[in-house]
Parts: structure tokens; sequence; C-alpha cells
């Protein structure tokens, strides 16, 4: 038996699947232990898991708009989600995570210390202590860091000439300059916890000995084979804890399941604009608003309900089409259904997951602001059109591999 300490926060997606590849360990008869936000126990505890929560580290209590303290959906451009996740994640916290991760440790001494990849606060931790670290991360790869890979965030397509490889490395090195505001921070907490500055943020990264992909390689753009440290184990997915029972409506005709984000990211609108789209469709639809809205505030005809929350994994045997802003979960699950997707991005992973769903053909993708009459028109066309169908249970049928092969669990074994 092995000890794995695994360290999150509440950012969304990311959460359910490291808690499952920590459970999966715990199944195998390790020893875990996961920091948190307070707002992740409920998570935890439904699969089993001791959950600590962060002290000195940020800890929300709660999953609303108001607990949010990222609140990208505030930011104007790409620059300001830059900053505020260097001062709010990656390195203005970064000694208090330290801390807090070094605190655990004592309680808890573990042969293997696992992190969600933002938290670098975590990883100078481990490397304080002298132990293994690996960092999962719940998505496509976030940082500039993977050769190969197109840059994060823009929603663009693997490059297939020299003019779009430059095109990639330019984005890229800019976005690597920008986090480099983030760095007096960091060594300031590097400082503190007895380890030499960095030259480069990312650097901090090189630490890790392995990096898990948890998504599918036959979704992503990456290189194949992905260079080491980096690994893909398979995406890890399932309904969360706080998802309520719900039949699919009655009806024989085509059923629209609509979801965005458990995240606050100023969704009503766009929500709003997919229900009067389907109002003149004939269709049946279930429309969740997730934890932060409350789906008395959108009004919607007979045929479309409005719930906090549902099973997606039921409602996805006898779905048609899904719409979703096109987070990494909200995305495959779906294709893993061979249901096409509308992709209404809004930032974060969503432009870039949507860009790998169209570029199969597996679905089509608008702008959030999109009209509902344009809404409307493209949802047609997913019902129309049988090739989007078939490209999605051609790419699904590939994710369901990855993930029926994932490998979280030995790749972290192999560390002890």
């Amino acid at each position: 038996m092995a000890r794995f300490l695994f360290a999150t926060w509440e950012g969304g997606g990311h959460v359910q699947p490291l808690l499952l590849a920590a459970a999966g360990l715990k199944r195998r008869g390790h020893a875990v232990l996961v920091l948190s936000d307070a707002a992740n126990a409920g998570d935890a505890a439904a699969l089993g898991l001791d959950l600590r929560p962060w002290t000195t580290a940020p800890s929300q209590a709660g999953k609303s708009r108001d607990d949010d303290r990222l609140k990208d959906f505030e930011a104007t451009n790409p620059m300001e989600v830059i900053q505020r996740l260097l001062e709010r994640v990656i390195a203005g916290p970064a000694l208090a995570y330290g801390r807090d991760t070094l605190a655990a440790l004592e309680a808890f001494p573990a042969d293997v210390v696992v992190t969600q990849e933002l938290l670098f606060g975590v990883m100078a931790a481990a490397e304080a202590a002298g132990l293994p670290l690996a960092l999962f991360a719940a998505n496509i790869w976030t940082f500039p860091t993977l050769a190969g890979a197109p840059p994060f965030g823009a929603g663009m397509a693997a490059a297939t000439n020299d003019a779009e490889r430059a095109m990639h490395a330019m984005v890229a090195q800019v976005t690597r300059t920008l986090f480099q505001a983030g760095l007096p921070d960091l060594n300031a907490a590097r400082a503190e916890l007895g380890l030499a500055p960095l030259a480069d943020l990312f650097d901090q990264l090189d630490v890790a000995r392995r990096v898990l992909l948890a998504t599918s390689a036959a979704f992503d753009f990456a290189p194949d084979p992905v260079p080491a440290p980096f690994a893909y184990v398979g995406p890890y997915l399932a309904d969360p804890a706080w998802a309520q029972p719900l039949a699919a409506p009655a009806g024989t005709e085509p059923l629209v399941v609509v979801s965005f984000s458990s995240l606050y990211q100023a969704q009503e609108a766009a929500l709003r604009n997919v229900i009067a789209a389907l109002a003149d469709l004939p269709v049946r639809a279930v429309v969740t608003t997730g934890p932060t809205l409350d789906p008395a505030a959108f009004p919607a005809p007979p045929h479309v309900t409005v719930v906090r929350s549902a099973p997606h994994g039921a409602l996805l045997a006898d779905a048609a089409v899904f719409v979703t802003h096109a987070g990494h979960g909200s995305t495959l699950r779906p294709l893993m259904a061979g249901v096409p997707l509308l992709c209404l991005p809004m930032g974060r992973d969503q432009n870039d997951n949507a860009a790998r769903v169209t570029a199969r053909g597996a679905g089509l993708s608008l702008a959030a602001d999109a009209s509902p009459e344009t809404i409307a028109a493209a949802i047609r066309r997913l019902l129309d059109e049988p090739g989007f169908r078939k490209a999605a249970v051609a790419l699904g049928s590939a994710i369901r591999a990855d993930e029926a092969a994932r490998s979280a669990e030995d790749a972290l074994e192999g560390l002890v």
C-alpha cells in the first residue's frame, strides 16, 4: 500500500476527474487524501474520499457566482484572464498553497503528490519535501510547453504547414511571456520554502515526473506520441454527485439536451437564446442550468424542461443533439454517446474543444452571442444532416476506447 496526496481547487470540471482517479487508487488498496476547497467536500465524500480543506490558501465554501474567486467572466481580454489566474491561483497564493501542502504532509506522509496543473505552490511544496510529483490535467494541456500542440485558448486547429507552425510558435511565445508576470510571486514563495529561484515560471513544471493528460488522444490535436513526461491516460468522466434524477420527456420528437458550465460564466443570455431557438422546433428538450443559476429565471415553452441538474449519462442515450459551452466533459461525454454537438464556447478551453469537434465534422460551433434564429438553424442542420451523427459516432468510438484503457492509476503507482 502507498500513500497519495491529491490537490486541486474549485475550478469546475477538472475537479471530478482528479477525484475519480484518486478513488481508483483507493479501490486498489492505497491510502488517499485530497486537499481542495471546502466546496468540493461533497464530491469527495460521494466517492468515498477524505478531503482536507485549504486553510491558509483560498478555499471556496460554495459553488455560487459570489463564491467564485477567479471571476474570469469579468475579464475583457485574454491578458486579463492570465493576470487573474496568476494573481488568484498560480502565483499569488503559491506560498499559502505550499504551506498547506506541507502541513498536510506532516499529518499524512505521502509517497506521491498529485496536483492539478495550475497549483504551482503545491508543486513547490512537493519539491521542498523531496517527493515524486505528478500533474493531472483533466483537459487539453493548458500551458505553452507542449511542442507540436496548438496554443491554448484561441481555438486554433492543428498546424498543417510551416506558416501555421510559425504562427503557433509566435502565439505560444507571446503567451509564455505574459505568464512571466507571476514569476516574482512564485520565486518569493520558493524562497520561503527554502528553494532556489527560477528563471522562467514554467521551470516549476519540470519538477513533475509525470504530466497526465486525462483526455482522449483521439480527440486532441497534440503530437502522437507526446514527449515525456506527458502521457495520455484517458478521460475520467461521470455524472456529478449533485445531479438529480430526471427521466427524458415523453414523446417521439428528437431530444435536444442543453448544458452550459457548472461555473458561472455570464451564460444567462446564451441560455435564453437557446431556449428561444428551441421554442419553434419540433423537438423535446432538457436544459440544465447548473448550480450557479436558478431554473425559474428561464421561462420556457411546454416542450422544453428547465432544471438545475440532470443525469446526462442517461439522457444522452436518447439524445439527438447536445448544445453546450464546450467544456471538456460536456464535449467528450456526448461524443462518447455518438451525439453531435452545437458548441457556443465562452472562454477557457472551450474554443479549443469546439475546434476539435468541428475539425472532425462531429458538430457545429457558433459565437456565444449567436441569435435564436442562428441557433435554431444550426440545430436543424444537426438533426437533418446525417453526416454529423456519423462523425460523432466515429469520434466517440475512439474516445470510448481511450476511456476503456485509461491508466492514471498505473502511472501514479509507477512513481512509488
